[in-house]
């Protein structure tokens, strides 16, 4: 019962709470995909770092032009 009222009631974030939630989902993402790639087990780490603070990276730069853009032409 209390597992659907997350979707019925859902808690309320403030912005940086909500840029926080995108650092281990960028981390998941970046695991995944590296452990697919990757030819050996021990390369997996390394990579998978680089590759989220490249996806950390971007998504925070396409974010923020984006509110740059929003605030200029609105």
């Amino acid at each position: 019962m209390l597992a659907w009222m997350l979707f019925v009631n859902p808690m309320v974030l403030n912005k940086w709470q909500q840029a926080i939630l995108l650092l281990p989902l960028c981390l998941a993402i970046s695991l995944v995909y590296k452990t697919t790639k990757c030819d050996s087990v021990r390369k997996v780490p390394l990579a998978a770092a680089g590759s989220w603070l490249t996806i950390v990276v971007g998504m925070y730069l396409v974010g923020g032009a984006t509110l740059l853009i929003h605030r200029l032409f609105m």
